[in-house]
Order: C-alpha cells, then structure tokens, then sequence
C-alpha cells in the first residue's frame, strides 16, 4: 500500500498521468456518410498512430464522438454533452457550415478550444471569428480563389450560378462573385439558382439555366445534389458548349458515384489520390490501405489532420489548459498528407491546400486530369483585409 501511494505522488509530482486526454468530437454522421466515414477512418488512424507512438505528454488520446443530427440545436446540445459529461479537453469536428458556426458560438461562450475540421464558411474565422475558433480546411474563399485564374483565362462575360442554398453555398458565391468581378471588370451575372441542401429539383433547375443562356457556370453543389445536377445537365446538353466551375467536385466522395456520367473539362478542386507522388502523401496512403483496406478520400484526409493538429497543440501547450491551447494552435506548423501548414496566428485559417484540375471520364470512371496542387497561404486576402472582415 505504501508503495502504490509512493508511486501516485511522484507520478502527480512529474506530472504524468494514467489517464487518457479526451477529445470531443461532433459531426453529422448519418446526413453525410459518404464524407464522414472515411473522415472518421482517417480520425482513428491517426489516433491509433498517436497512441502506438506512446500518446502525448506521456497520456493516451480517447476520441469521444457524437452524431449532431445535421442540425445546428442538436450540435449545440451534443457539444455541450462532450464538454460538461465527458469534460473533453478540446472540441472538433462538424461539417455543414451552418452547424460549424453555432457549435464556434458555444465555443467561445464555454471557453473552449474547437478545430473546425471541415466546415468551409469564411465567416468561421473571419466576420464570426472567435479567439477560440481554428479551421483546418481551406475556406470557400480560398478554394474559389484557387479557381479564379483558370475562370479569367476563359474570358467568358455571361455566367449563371448555383449553389446549395445555406451557409457553405452563399459563401462560395459571395466569393465567386467578388473575386471574378475584380479579376475580370465587366462580367455579368445572369441566373442564380439556390435549391435547398439536399432537396433540388434538377430538371427545374437546369432549364431555368438553359433559358438564362449563360457562356459560363459556377456550381458549389456536391453530393446528392451535384449527381442529380449533372445527370439532368448532361441529359438536356446544358454543359455541351457551356463551361463549368465547381467546388469539391473533384472529392472522390463526390465524383466516384458519377462513373461513366463524369463531365467532361469540368475545373474543379478535389482529390486525386491515386496519382499524388508526395512522400508525405506516400506514407498516409500506405498507412490508411493497410489499415483499411481501401482507398482515402478528401474526408479521410481531413480527419486525420484535425486529430493531429489536437496532439500537436496539447504537446505544444504541455497539457490540456485552454490558454496555452489557444497559444499553442496560434502559428502551429504541422505536417499533413498534404504537406506542411501553420495555423495563422491572426485569424486561425490553416494555409492546407486543395488540389485545382479537371474532370475526365476514363474507363467508366470520373477522374481528375490536368492538376495541380494549390497552396492554401497564397490564395488568402491580405492581413489588413482580414482585420476589417474579424472587425480588429
């Protein structure tokens, strides 16, 4: 007995602790499985990779995860769960932008650190940018930026816009329309199409962008959404002398289900796995073959970043204290299966990049053809922009 006490003191004295480091994590599991199961496949990757490592600080990592229902009262009320039940050290995850934003609410109303994994709003860390909020993805802004120069080369003057009507699409329009009209002075906005997430009426939507006449479309639509788009698009001949930009199309979540339906010339960012010959990349895809016997995709990227990124700003900050977190993740460089990035200090916008390329159909299969890898830290807005947008 007096050896066991002796033992629990000096493992108090030294700081070391049996138990494990919760983190929360949230995410609407059942509304979008086709990203969010391999995100949780890359999330216990690199969890298992941690703790084999010997964890952080000498503690294991427990990922303690809950379904938000894809509603933004439920992601509030299960994040609240993770924090007060389960007293997680630090919250990530979710992934629609409307839910990202309530659950960054919470954070700072609660003071605690929360690593927005996916949601893409710009507002996550700029107009409602919060000093406990840090987003790992690259932003709409960013991504549509990404597809700005190749838009401009086109120099097509009539374009016609649809996007999921909620958070994540009235950004990447915003974005779109902002950065094409300072690019290139004169252009036209002539149809905008906005069907509820997950509810459009393709055929409806298509014709109305038929009879708009437009020389150029802007598309964020993904999932569900973007097969019925394009499926109704290739059969009225919408995109056959029509071209087309769209956000995430080329995630292989996305654009493995089009098959043989794939568009072609399509600009879009995605994922090309299989022709990616990065030596970080190299090891995350062995990694994640041998585990799982399949192939990643975007989501499965994401979420092994975002738990990293957690162990990296808990061995930075030498424990769980939501100070030293917060100073911790400010200028965390990292590596990722994507390559370094930092966490910049004054807005928390990771620099991740995307991949910007086209869509091909090859052998009944979608793929991306004439990539390139874009760099998140070069298609950000100037630092005193985004003072003005963070209100600083």
């Amino acid at each position: 007995m007096k050896l066991l006490c002796l033992l629990a003191l000096l493992l108090v004295s030294t700081g070391v602790s049996a138990q494990t480091i919760k983190i929360g994590e949230l995410n609407s599991y059942k509304v979008f499985p086709a990203f969010l199961e391999p995100y949780k496949k890359g999330m216990e990757l690199a969890l298992e990779e941690i703790n084999r490592a010997g964890g952080v600080n000498g503690r294991k990592l427990e990922l303690v995860s809950r379904d938000d229902g894809g509603n933004p009262g439920d992601a509030v009320r299960v994040a609240e769960e993770l924090i007060t039940r389960e007293n997680v050290a630090l919250l990530t995850g979710t992934f629609a932008s409307n839910i990202g934003l309530a659950v960054s609410n919470l954070a700072a109303q609660r003071k605690i650190v929360f690593i927005a994994a996916e949601p893409l709003t710009d507002k996550m860390v700029w107009e409602n940018g919060n000093r406990y909020t840090f987003r790992l993805r690259a932003s709409t802004y960013m991504q549509t930026a990404m597809l700005i120069p190749e838009a401009v080369k086109l120099k097509k003057v009539r374009w016609a816009i649809v996007y999921p009507n909620y958070e994540y699409g009235q950004s990447a329009t915003a974005s779109f329309k902002k950065l094409l009209a300072k690019a290139q002075p004169g252009v036209q906005f002539v149809a905008e199409q906005a069907p509820p997430l997950g509810k459009i009426d393709a055929g409806a939507v298509v014709q109305a962008l038929i009879d708009a006449k437009p020389e150029a479309i802007f598309s964020s639509l993904f999932a569900a959404d973007l097969q019925k788009f394009v499926r109704e698009g290739n059969l009225r001949g919408l995109f056959k002398n029509t071209s087309v930009f769209n956000l995430l199309g080329g995630e292989p979540e996305y654009l493995d289900p089009l098959k043989d339906e794939t568009p072609e010339g399509w600009w879009v960012t995605g994922y090309p796995w299989s022709e990616i010959r990065t030596p970080a990349h190299q090891k995350f895809l062995d990694a994640y073959r041998k585990r799982w016997n399949d192939y990643p995709r975007l989501g499965s990227v994401v979420g092994y970043a975002a738990i990293y990124s957690a162990a990296n700003a808990i061995r930075k900050a030498g424990g769980t204290d939501t100070e030293k977190l917060i100073a911790a993740l400010k200028g965390l460089e990292m590596d990722t299966p994507f390559g370094p990035i930092v966490y910049r200090a004054h807005d928390h916008q990771s620099t991740m990049g995307a991949y910007v390329g086209q869509l091909s159909a090859r052998g009944g299969k979608g793929r991306m053809v004439n990539w390139r890898f874009a760099d998140g830290a070069n298609f950000l807005p100037p630092f005193e922009e985004v003072r003005i947008l963070r209100k600083e």
